[in-house]
């Protein structure tokens, strides 16, 4: 077996599993807010286009998709990120992904070198998405954090890392919109860590799947590319984006993403690809281009996703300490009493299931920045992210 398996911690959800096992919780419905599986609707458009093209699947897909399909990924992205006119080669610069879950893990297996004694180091932040971690542990590097608290404004704390940290590290992870917090990283510090990873010789790979549910149809979150573009990085070194249709249309079952950037990177990506076999179904391809070329129903989305948080915040308002996030589906509330006594009782006395923020989080210098928190996923139907809160409120007023 690997032996870097004996290093991963189990899953956030299995430890949720067991915090709640044996449990029979009183008779009220359930409502599950733990998990960040979208619950609207997915568009019929792309469920009509990828059965109709279900023929496909009497032939091999090529790694790097269709033409089509990257072509659609390309201008997607020069519109969403106002990037310079053909700055991005489909050739050489775009990756159809089979959800960005597996790309986030299997991009670190390709482009970090174990033996490396005086580099071995990939920064993430804390609390983290999961797979940073598992990916980093798998290639046989050393996961460094950097915390992400209410004191920082959730961003990434620049001067708490030492030259030392950045000259060790090969890979950073960075995740914006956040997930859990839901904190959006300005263009001014995407670029000042453009600057450091060429000072430093590092990548960066920027998780950006939540960054088409935001408050502000007029002020979307920045993206690591358009940062790049507009410091004159147009062949956009040292930068990865990972983006999904899973949060924006609604389609976590149909494991579409992409990987976009530097060429050379992408290229060593795509050989690894080659190898690891995972090219995207010919019906996602198909069902992706219609996914991807609409924008009114991720406009509809967003405007769901408002009114839950208008709603949901309202009602919390006194009773629970918690901010509208800049964008995601993610609340992140401070709690009076440690985390996974709040869910386990909560679950217990009222059938409501959310996340322990310490599950999320890993504890540096005696610290655990996910304690006294719980991530809700605000995915369920509207009614009952309001009846959840007003019982959550009324739960934690009591407290």
């Amino acid at each position: 077996m690997n032996p870097y398996l004996t290093q991963l911690e189990p899953y956030p959800f299995e430890k949720l599993a067991q915090l709640i096992a044996g449990i029979s919780p009183a008779g009220h419905p359930p409502v599950a807010l733990s998990i960040g599986e979208p619950k609207h609707a997915p568009p019929a458009f792309v469920l009509e286009c990828l059965q109709e093209n279900l023929g496909g699947v009497a032939n091999y897909p090529p790694t790097r998709g269709s033409a089509a399909l990257r072509e659609t990924i390309a201008n997607w992205l020069s519109h969403r990120y106002k990037l310079p006119e053909n700055s991005l080669n489909i050739e050489k610069q775009i990756l159809p992904v089979n959800g960005t879950r597996e790309a986030l893990f299997s991009f670190a297996q390709c482009v970090l070198n174990p033996s490396l004694a005086h580099k071995n180091t990939v920064l993430m932040p804390n609390p983290f998405y999961q797979i940073y971690e598992g990916a980093t542990l798998l290639a046989g590097l050393k996961p460094a954090f950097y915390p992400l608290t209410r004191q920082t404004g959730y961003q990434l704390p620049f001067d708490a890392i030492s030259s030392a940290d950045w000259k060790a590290c090969q890979l950073v992870y960075i995740c914006s919109p956040n997930n859990p917090t839901g904190s959006v990283m300005s263009i001014k510090d995407m670029q000042r860590l453009i600057e450091l990873a060429e000072k430093y010789d590092f990548l960066i790979a920027s998780d950006e799947c939540y960054s088409e549910i935001y408050s502000d149809e007029s002020t979307p979150p920045c993206g690591l590319l358009e940062a790049a573009a507009a410091m004159g990085n147009t062949e956009y070194k040292r930068c990865a984006v990972f983006h999904s249709l899973s949060k924006r249309s609604n389609l976590p079952g149909l494991r579409s993403g992409f990987v976009a950037g530097d060429a050379h990177v992408m290229e060593a990506f795509y050989r690894y690809r080659t190898y690891h076999g995972c090219a995207m179904a010919p019906p996602v391809q198909a069902a992706s281009v219609a996914a991807w070329k609409d924008e009114d129903h991720v406009q509809q989305n967003r405007q769901a996703y408002r009114e839950k948080f208008d709603a949901v915040i309202n009602t919390l308002q006194g009773t629970l300490s918690v901010t509208r996030p800049d964008a995601g589906f993610y609340l992140w509330p401070e709690l009076p009493i440690d985390d996974t006594v709040f869910t386990q009782n909560l679950y217990k006395n009222h059938h409501i299931l959310t996340l322990p923020g310490s599950y999320l989080a890993r504890r540096v210098n005696g610290e655990n920045p996910g304690s006294h928190h719980i991530r809700i996923a605000l995915v369920a139907p509207l009614k009952d992210c309001v009846s959840a809160a007003q019982t959550i409120g009324q739960f934690s007023a009591a407290l």
